[in-house]
C-alpha cells in the first residue's frame, strides 16, 4: 500500500465533500459538493433500474421488531447488531413495544408484495428501493465511509417463479458488468454457498445453489469460491473489486432466497388458479453508496470524471473588467445544465488556476480582452493542458458529450 496516497477521509475534507463528527459516530455529514456526487450516482442507478423494468418503492425507517423476528434476522443478528427502542404501547403505557431502525430492506419489501393478491401475470415483480439503513458496527471497525453505521443501499427485490430465476439472475449480472465497466473497475465474481447456521431446508439450499451455479456456467463466468459465506437465507453471487491501495472489497450482490417467501407466506395465483410460493431475489449494485463513494474518491484521488465532478467548470476572469463577460458565460453554462462557478476574488490569474486545480475541477475557462472581443473562451484542463480558445457553443458540445458518455 502506497503510504503517499491520501485516503478518502482526507480528500473528503479538502474538497468539502463529507466529514464525520463525534456527535454521530459512524454516520457521515454530506456537504453540498458531496451531495452532487451522491445524487449523480442515484440518478445513474435509477436509469439502469428503470431501463430493466424495476418499480421504485420506499419503506419506513423504523418498524416493530417483530418483523425481523419473523424474517429470521433477529435470531441471526440479534439486539447487539441492531438499534432497538422500547416504546410505550399507544393503547397501554404499561406494555412496552420493541421497535427497530431497519438494518435491511428485505422484510419490509415483503409487506409491499403482500399489499394485495398477486397473479402469475405480474411476475417477475421487480421492486427497487434506495433505503437508509442502520447497523451497530463496533466502534473499532467504523472507518470513514468504508464501514459506517448509517448505510444507504441501492436495494431491489424481485419476486419470481422458479422458471424465471435464470433470466432474472442473468440480467442482474449483466447490469453489474455494465455498471462496473463504466467506472473502469476490474472485478471478479464469487459464489457464496450455505453457511453453517442457516434458515430453510437443505432441499431449497441445493436448489438455490444449483440455480446460481447454472447461471454462472451458462454465461461462462468463472467465479471464485466463498464456501460457507452465503446469507443465512440463501446463496449469493458477489462482486469483488480491489481499490487503489490493493484492498479487496465486496460490493454488488445477488442472492437467491426461498426462506423469506416461506416465512412471510408470500403467494401468487398460477395459471390454474392455485396458490404458489414465489422465489425472492435480493440485489444491490453499489453494495452501499458510502463504501462505493469512498472507493471512488480514493481511486480518482478526488479528480472525479466530468459527469460526477461537483464543479465541472471554473470561470476565471483575468481582470475586473472581464467579470461581466465572465458572468454572461456563467449563465450560459448554467442554463445548459453545466455545474459552473466563477472566481471573482482579487487574486492573480495563476493563483486562481492553481486553486481550481487543487480542487480537482475538470475545466478552467479563462476570459480576457481577446475572448470577450471574439465571444470565445480559453480552456484549460485540471491536468494543465491548454486547449486554446474556442466558441462557447463548441465547448458546450464537447463537455456535454463527455458528460453523457460518462467518459
Amino acid at each position: 500500500m502506497d503510504k503517499q496516497l491520501k485516503d478518502h477521509k482526507q480528500i473528503g475534507q479538502e474538497l468539502e465533500l463529507f466529514f464525520t463528527n463525534d456527535v454521530a459516530p459512524g454516520a457521515p455529514f454530506w456537504l453540498p459538493k458531496g451531495m452532487v456526487i451522491f445524487k449523480e450516482l442515484e440518478k445513474y442507478i435509477r436509469q439502469l433500474t428503470e431501463k430493466a423494468g424495476y418499480l421504485e418503492t420506499s419503506t419506513p425507517i423504523m418498524v416493530k421488531s417483530e418483523l425481523f423476528k419473523q424474517s429470521g434476522h433477529w435470531e441471526k443478528f440479534g439486539e447487539h447488531n441492531m438499534y432497538n427502542l422500547q416504546l410505550s404501547d399507544e393503547a397501554d403505557d404499561s406494555k412496552p413495544v420493541s421497535y427497530t431502525l431497519k438494518p435491511m430492506n428485505c422484510p419490509e419489501s415483503t409487506i409491499i408484495y403482500r399489499f394485495r393478491p398477486r397473479s402469475y401475470k405480474e411476475l417477475p415483480l421487480r421492486l427497487s428501493e434506495i433505503g437508509r439503513l442502520h447497523r451497530r458496527e463496533k466502534s473499532g471497525e467504523v472507518n470513514g465511509l468504508l464501514r459506517v453505521r448509517q448505510i444507504t443501499m441501492d436495494d431491489a427485490h424481485i419476486y419470481a417463479t422458479e422458471d424465471q430465476i435464470f433470466n432474472e439472475v442473468s440480467n442482474i449480472l449483466d447490469m453489474m458488468i455494465e455498471f462496473y465497466k463504466s467506472f473502469g473497475f476490474e472485478y471478479e465474481f464469487r459464489l457464496a454457498t450455505r453457511p453453517e447456521i442457516r434458515a430453510g431446508t437443505d432441499e431449497n439450499w441445493d436448489k438455490a445453489e444449483k440455480a446460481l451455479g447454472n447461471v454462472l456456467k451458462e454465461k461462462s463466468i468463472k467465479a471464485g469460491d466463498k464456501k460457507g459465506d452465503g446469507a443465512f437465507y440463501g446463496p449469493k453471487i458477489d462482486v469483488h473489486i480491489k481499490d487503489s491501495q490493493g484492498r479487496d472489497w465486496q460490493l454488488a450482490t445477488v442472492q437467491l432466497d426461498f426462506h423469506q417467501p416461506e416465512a412471510f407466506k408470500l403467494e401468487y395465483i398460477d395459471e390454474k388458479g392455485e396458490k404458489q410460493r414465489p422465489v425472492m431475489i435480493h440485489r444491490a449494485i453499489f453494495g452501499s453508496f458510502e463504501r462505493f463513494i469512498a472507493i471512488l474518491t480514493e481511486n480518482f484521488k478526488g479528480a472525479f470524471p466530468i459527469w460526477l465532478a461537483p464543479v465541472q467548470v471554473q470561470i476565471i476572469p483575468i481582470a475586473d473588467r472581464h467579470q461581466k463577460y465572465g458572468q454572461d458565460v456563467l449563465e450560459q453554462f448554467k442554463s445548459s445544465g453545466i455545474r459552473a462557478e466563477i472566481d471573482l476574488r482579487a487574486e492573480k490569474m495563476q493563483a486562481k488556476i492553481r486553486d481550481a486545480q487543487m480542487q480537482k475541477i475538470p475545466y478552467m475557462i479563462i476570459v480576457g480582452d481577446r475572448e470577450e472581443a471574439e465571444s470565445k473562451v480559453a480552456v484549460r484542463t485540471r491536468s494543465g493542458e491548454d486547449l486554446g480558445a474556442i466558441t462557447i457553443e463548441e465547448f458546450l458540445v464537447k463537455i456535454k458529450a463527455s458528460i453523457e458518455s460518462k467518459s
